[in-house]
Parts: C-alpha cells; structure tokens; sequence
C-alpha cells in the first residue's frame, strides 16, 4: 500500500494494527506504566486520524512514534511545572508560620538596630553597598576614598554583624 491515503478507512486500520502493539510497548518503556502507554498509543492514532491529509502512508509510523513521545514529553513538563508550584506553595505556607513571621520580625528588628550602632562611615558604606547596591569602586568614589578603605570598612561592618547574627 505504498500510495495509498491513511484517510481510508482499510489503510488506516492496517497501519494501526501493524504499529499499536509496538507503540504500545514503546510507551510502556518511556512511562512505566501500562494504562498511560495504552493513551499515548491512542492518543497519536487519534492525531494521525486528524491529520491522514498530511501524513503520507511511507510517514506514518514515524509520525506515530514521535507524535506519542511528544504527548509523553508534554506529561513530564506539566508534572514538572505541579511540582515547582506544589514546593512553592509549600514553602509560602511554611513561611506564613506564626512563628516564623514573629522571628523574621524579630531578626529584622535586631538587624536594623545593629545597623543603625554601626559608625555613620561604616554604615553609609554597608548599606550603599547592600541596599543601593552600589560597587566598591562607586562608593569610593562617591566618598571620595580609596577602594582599599571602602574593603575594610565594609569588612568591619560584616564583622559586627556577624556578631550579632551569623548568616548575615
């Protein structure tokens, strides 16, 4: 049947039963499991059907093959985007903890005050660079210092942080 169309129906239905149970199989090999296989091989026969016009005889069982994957594929990203906005909701429940909202109040409550008992050069510096996000060439520049002064300025406000706050 070299030149015959897949939109009739005897050729259509010779294709098919040349091809499902090795799709079938191929499928079951990709997913690992028997009843998702049995869609994807019904699902790319279905889409070969919409598109016998297309698709010519020579052609089919690649396009089978390829158009199963894809829906297989199509799976694992849309479990991979629940999964992604399964940990994110997870995660914003975990930090709408009470606790967890109290001690973040907390922390920056204790941040801003050591901050704020930091020397106004130490301090201009840490939060131009933290906040502002300025780079230490800027600063120095701006201060109209070295850069050199700028490091271990803003090494001693690390420092005293640290003090007061590890992971700062």
């Amino acid at each position: 049947m070299p030149s015959s169309s897949i939109c009739d129906e005897k050729v259509f239905k010779s294709v098919f039963f040349d091809n499902a149970q090795s799709l079938k199989e191929y499928m079951y090999y990709r997913c690992g499991n028997q009843e998702q296989a049995e869609d994807y091989m019904q699902d790319a026969f279905s889409k070969l059907w919409e598109n016998c016009a297309k698709v010519s005889f020579e052609k089919a069982r690649s396009f089978l093959f390829k158009i199963a994957n894809n829906f297989f594929l199509n799976q694992v990203k849309r479990k991979k985007v629940d999964l992604k906005f399964k940990k994110r909701l997870d995660q914003k429940v975990e930090t709408e903890n009470p606790e967890f909202i109290y001690q973040k109040k907390e922390f920056h409550e204790l941040l801003e005050r050591t901050i704020s008992s930091l020397p106004e050069d130490q301090r201009t510096i840490f939060l131009l660079n933290r906040i502002e996000k300025k780079k230490y060439r800027e600063i120095a520049e701006m201060l109209d210092i070295s850069v050199k002064t700028v490091e271990k300025k803003m090494h001693l406000a690390l420092l005293q942080l640290r003090k007061v706050h590890p992971k700062v």
